[in-house]
């Protein structure tokens, strides 16, 4: 239903124009808002009740018009407008026919984005899908599925600030299907393909920046791949999902992700439990080495990785001395019986740390 805000707006408008005073109510009598100096008197209230409950779509009450604002055969609200002239009259019937097209608007704009909803969950057959994405005057074109993660936090705040902040088209959906994600359908055919990729990039950002500053919320962005047809929506946001899965369990820090880009991430999520604990151990034994959950070791071994290796700008970039840093590092090798200055057993480490990552989520979700 329409929030009491729309009609509220629309019932403003209409006075500021014809200086008519208004006031609507539910198909069932029950007031909903009104201008500011219309009077409801307990006997126009049992004539609005009354009304409501006739087969009439119009009747004069006095000074009052009451008309029920049908759509699609069914009564959705009833105006009561106080009549002082017969230009007043003239007014009525523009003010029914402005909400009509109130409520008539948003019921296709429920409906194009129901549409779409059960599309993402699959809950339409591939024939229904055409034929109702012509009703709902819906073309084909090239789109990707973004989900935003709130965590469960002011869903209907993020959903009309992503309306605002993602450059929304003809071709767009907003919408959402669970309690902690707002779901932005884009629409890219009016992007070249060579620059979409960064183009998303940029979007995701800016959702995720903008949310943060104007909401104060922090929220994840993943998305899928472009698809060209309606029902390769829903595999767009199956993979918008999975890279904020992957995120969550290997780029904690990264506040949107791709699934074009999850990397190795995508490959050891999918291992199963069994292959990962036979190489855990072939790696580090039967015990896990505590330096992993020491956080100043974690510090010194991430940022090693992030310049390559490179001793000297990793001792710089920590604010140590070089000979401080390395003898960190064979703190560490004594650790974890690799020595991660070389290649190959830097790739071990990194590789290991992910897997340990996964397997902890998997005993987390099982409640291990």
């Amino acid at each position: 239903m329409l929030s009491n805000q729309k009609l509220q707006n629309s019932l403003n408008e209409i006075k500021e124009i014809s200086g008519m005073d208004t006031a609507l109510y539910t198909a069932k009598g029950k007031f909903v808002v009104q201008t500011t100096e219309m009077e409801l008197t307990g006997e126009l209230e049992a004539a609005v009740l009354d009304f409501a409950g006739s087969m009439e779509e119009k009747e004069t009450i006095g000074q009052y018009n009451l008309c029920k604002i049908m759509a699609d055969g069914e009564c959705e609200y009833i105006l009561v407008c106080r009549i002082k002239g017969k230009e007043d009259e003239v007014y009525a019937g523009m003010a029914v026919c402005q909400i009509r097209n109130l409520v008539v608007g948003f019921a296709e704009h429920f409906d194009r984005n129901g549409f779409i909803r059960n599309i993402l969950l699959g809950n339409m057959l591939m024939v229904d899908i055409f034929s109702k994405a012509k009703k709902h005057h819906i073309h084909e074109a090239p789109r990707v599925v973004f989900v935003i993660d709130t965590g469960k936090k002011n869903n209907e705040v993020v959903m009309e600030l992503v309306r605002n902040l993602a450059n929304i088209h003809a071709g767009d959906f907003v919408t959402g299907v669970d309690r902690h994600s707002v779901i932005l359908v884009k629409d890219v055919s009016h992007i070249a393909e060579k620059e979409r990729e960064e183009a998303l990039r940029q979007t995701a950002s800016r959702l995720a920046d903008n949310l943060h500053m104007e909401a104060m919320i922090r929220v994840r962005v993943g998305y899928g791949s472009v698809v060209e047809q309606l029902p390769e929506i829903a595999q767009s946001y199956q993979e918008a999902k999975l890279a904020l899965e992957v995120g969550r369990v290997f780029y904690a820090g990264l506040d949107t992700i791709s699934y074009g880009k999850l990397g190795i991430g995508r490959l050891i999520y999918q291992l199963p439990m069994s292959l990962c604990k036979m190489f855990i151990q072939e790696i580090f034994g039967d015990r896990i080495p505590d330096i992993l959950e020491d956080e100043e070791a974690m510090t010194t071994i991430n940022k090693f990785f992030e310049n390559n290796l490179n001793i000297s700008e990793t001792a710089r970039q920590l604010y140590v001395h070089r000979n401080t840093l390395v003898y960190r590092l064979e703190r560490i090798e004594k650790a974890i019986g690799l020595d991660i200055r070389t290649f190959d057993d830097a790739m071990t480490f990194r590789i290991a740390v992910m897997v340990i990552a996964h397997m902890k989520n998997q005993s987390a979700e099982k409640g291990e």
